[in-house]
C-alpha cells in the first residue's frame, strides 16, 4: 500500500509542545492528528486526537517523567516515529524570534539555525525551545527538511517610525526595534474572518491574543498595524511571569541601587514576574479565578486593567475600533476574564452578551453593541503547515 505525503508541525513553547500532522495531496493538507504536552515540569498530561475529535491518547505523568521542554519533544519524536503508513516531506517548526533578517518562513540549514541561536537572549523562554526540535530532527533525520515560521513576520508591514524606539539610527539599524510577536496566532485570525465574521474581515479589528504569554494586535483590513510586543516577548500586557510594560528606569534602578546581575534581572522579568509576582501564588488564571485569596483577585485586576489601557491604545493606531476577537488560552477558555475587559470598552460602546459569552459563542456582544465582540480559536499549526507546504513548492 503505498504510504501519504505529510507535513509534522511542532510549536513549542514555554511550558508546552502542540504537534498537529497533516496529509499533502494536490497541493492541499488535510489534518490527520492533533496533539498536546502541557503542564511540563508541574502536571505533565500528553493528549492525542485524531481529526474527527476522537481521543487517542489522554495520559498524565509524574513531574519527574517530563521535567523540562526536551524531554517532552522527545516523546512527541518518538510519537511520530511511531505512525505507519505516512511519507513525511517535511517538519514545520513556530520560530518565535525571526530577528530583521527572516520575513518569510525558511528551510534551515546549520548556520540558519546559528543565527537564530544568536537571538535566544530576546526571546529565552521560547526560542532555546523552538530550536531544540529543530537540531534534533536536522541530527535524527538528515534528510528531511525542517521550515521556520516566525512569529514576527506578520507584523513587518508595520512602517519604520512605528517600529522604532526613540533612540539613535544606528541602534535600528543594528536590529534594536519593536517586531511583535504572536504573528502566526494574528495570522490565523487574519485569514478566519472573512468566513466566520465577514462583517468586520475588512474593517478595525484588536485580537487579543491572552495566554500564559499575552499580546494585542490592531489589523487593519487584515494587516497589522500595531501590536503591544516590542523588541523582545516581554512588552505589553502582563503575562503568567512577565511582567508587560515596564519603565526602563525599574531594570537600572535594580541593577544600579539593588546591585542585582544582568542574569538576576532576566531571571526575575522573565520567571518571577506577571501574574505569579503579582500574586505570589500561581501563573496559571485558572488558578487565580478559583482562589479566594485578596492576592489572586489583584493579580486579576491589574490583568483586566491592562488589557483595557491597551485596547485604548491600539485603537487610536487604528482611528477607531469596529470590533475585538479574543482568542488563545484565556481568551477562548475564560467567560469571567472576557467579561471584564468588556467592562474595560463599554466607553467605546461594548455591550456583552452574558449567555453567549458563557456559552462560547463565536459572537458574544449584543445586538445593541457599538463594539462587536467574538470569540475565535487560534490554531498557529494551521498556519505552520499552510506556509511549510508553500515553501517547499517555492511559493
Amino acid at each position: 500500500m503505498p504510504s501519504t505525503d505529510a507535513i509534522f508541525v511542532i510549536n513549542a513553547g514555554s511550558s508546552s509542545v502542540k504537534f498537529q500532522c497533516f496529509e499533502v495531496m494536490g497541493g492541499k493538507m488535510r489534518r490527520l492528528y492533533r496533539g498536546l504536552i502541557d503542564g511540563v515540569g508541574v502536571r505533565p498530561r500528553m493528549r492525542v486526537s485524531d481529526a474527527g475529535g476522537t481521543r487517542l491518547i489522554d495520559q498524565t505523568y509524574a513531574v519527574r517523567e517530563i521535567t523540562d521542554l526536551p524531554t517532552a519533544i522527545a516523546l512527541v519524536s518518538d510519537w511520530m516515529r511511531g505512525l505507519e503508513g505516512l511519507n513525511f516531506i517535511a517538519v514545520g517548526h513556530r520560530v518565535v524570534h525571526g530577528g530583521p533578517d527572516f520575513a518569510t518562513p525558511v528551510e534551515i540549514d546549520r548556520d540558519i539555525l546559528e543565527q537564530l541561536a544568536s537571538y535566544q537572549e530576546l526571546a529565552p523562554l521560547h526560542q532555546p525551545n523552538n530550536l531544540a526540535p529543530i537540531r534534533m530532527a536536522m541530527n535524527v533525520a538528515a534528510h528531511l527538511p525542517q521550515i521556520a515560521c516566525f512569529d514576527t513576520a506578520f507584523h513587518r508591514s508595520h512602517p519604520a517610525h512605528a517600529d522604532c524606539y526613540a533612540l539613535p539610527k544606528s541602534l535600528y539599524d543594528e536590529g534594536v526595534r519593536r517586531y511583535g510577536f504572536h504573528g502566526l496566532s494574528y495570522e490565523y485570525i487574519a485569514d478566519k474572518l472573512p468566513e466566520v465574521a465577514p462583517e468586520i474581515a475588512h474593517g478595525r479589528v484588536i485580537v487579543a491574543h491572552l495566554g500564559s504569554g499575552a499580546s494585542m494586535c490592531a489589523l487593519k483590513d487584515g494587516v497589522s498595524v500595531d501590536s503591544t510586543m516590542g523588541f523582545t516577548a516581554l512588552d505589553g500586557l502582563p503575562m503568567a511571569t512577565r511582567p508587560g510594560q515596564l519603565d526602563p528606569g525599574v531594570v537600572l534602578y535594580l541593577m544600579m541601587h539593588k546591585g542585582m546581575s544582568a542574569q538576576e534581572v532576566s531571571d526575575l522579568v522573565y520567571h518571577q514576574a506577571g501574574l505569579l509576582g503579582l500574586s505570589e501564588i500561581s501563573s496559571d488564571m485558572r488558578d487565580l479565578l478559583a482562589s479566594d485569596d485578596p492576592r489572586a483577585r489583584f493579580a486579576i485586576d491589574h490583568f483586566v486593567l491592562r488589557c483595557g489601557l491597551n485596547v485604548g491604545m491600539l485603537a487610536a493606531a487604528l482611528d477607531g475600533l469596529d470590533a475585538v476577537v479574543f482568542t488563545a488560552g484565556i481568551g477562548e477558555n475564560s467567560p469571567a476574564i472576557r467579561a471584564r475587559i468588556a467592562e474595560r470598552m463599554a466607553w467605546l460602546g461594548a455591550q456583552i452578551d452574558a449567555e453567549a459569552n458563557a456559552a462560547g459563542h463565536t459572537k458574544i456582544s449584543t445586538p445593541q453593541s457599538k463594539l462587536g465582540l467574538y470569540v475565535i480559536p487560534t490554531d498557529e499549526e494551521w498556519v505552520i503547515a499552510r506556509e511549510t507546504l508553500a515553501c517547499l513548492s517555492g511559493g
